[in-house]
């Protein structure tokens, strides 16, 4: 499938957003502007939003600085931690689905990182937070640490870009090794820094699949905006389907094509 033509966007009934990158900049809220367009694409579209980080990620960084009422929410679809969850708004944000790793996965993708990071020799000078966070449906490990934008604001996404830039590389190499270590589970390169470990199968082409079950709309019918849209890359799995999708570099391309779709 090709990326989508401009003439293509105005046909679509539901838009596809990757989070981190795309509709925020890394581990951040989404500005005013990206909250107006929201607004203003949530009463013509709906509108789901897929990412890697787990629901209060989504709530730092999407819901928090989003001013659309109470009553566009009901647009609004949510699937955190690689779709592995499912949130819809019903008087508040209910939990749909949930697809948890039992502990006995949960200590195999543990030692699977603690084993590859060893042996590559990995070692960052400083690190804030967490390494390996279990997101109850998704294990993480973070370069920098899960606490980095936390902890050093403005300075936290620099380094995250400047990780992003010098070190993808060997970011696709630890996911290739601990992949050949877990096989009968899924991981993703995702994010700026981070790698993802789901049950095996669950990827964000598994999300526009569940998206097709839970909205009642056909994948063709959808658009799909991502920054990772690359071999690697944990949007790249949407490629595997027949939705049209865009790649953009940041959030501002982002702003580009909603107000496309609102023309």
């Amino acid at each position: 499938m090709e990326p989508a033509s401009k003439a293509n966007l105005k046909n679509k009934h539901l838009i596809v957003f990757d989070l981190d990158g795309t509709l925020a900049p890394t581990k951040s809220t989404i500005d005013l502007e990206m909250s107006d367009l929201l607004e203003k694409l949530l009463k013509a579209k709906k509108v789901a939003v897929i990412g890697g980080g787990k629901f209060e990620l989504f709530q730092e960084q999407l819901l928090n600085g989003l001013k659309a009422p109470t009553n566009l929410l009901k647009n609004m679809f949510l699937f955190p931690t690689t779709a592995t969850t499912f949130y819809k708004f019903e008087d508040g944000w209910k939990k749909v689905y949930s697809h948890d790793l039992t502990q006995q996965e949960v200590k195999r993708i543990i030692a699977a990182f603690e084993e590859i990071i060893a042996k590559i020799g990995y070692k960052p000078e400083k690190t804030y937070g967490i390494i390996i966070e279990d997101r109850g449906t998704q294990v993480t490990w973070s370069a920098l640490g899960q606490d980095v934008v936390k902890i050093l604001g403005d300075k936290g996404v620099e380094l995250k870009n400047k990780w992003k830039e010098e070190n993808t590389p060997l970011k696709l190499e630890i996911a290739k090794y601990v992949q050949e270590k877990l096989p009968d589970l899924e991981v993703h390169a995702a994010g700026y820094t981070s790698i993802d470990v789901t049950k095996k199968g669950i990827d964000k082409a598994y999300g526009l699949k569940q998206m097709e079950d839970h909205l009642k709309t056909k994948i063709k019918d959808m658009l799909f905006v991502g920054d990772a849209i690359f071999p690697g890359g944990n949007d790249y799995a949407v490629t595997k389907t027949p939705i049209d999708y865009i790649q953009v570099k940041g959030p501002e391309e982002t702003k580009q094509i909603i107000r496309q779709i609102l023309e």
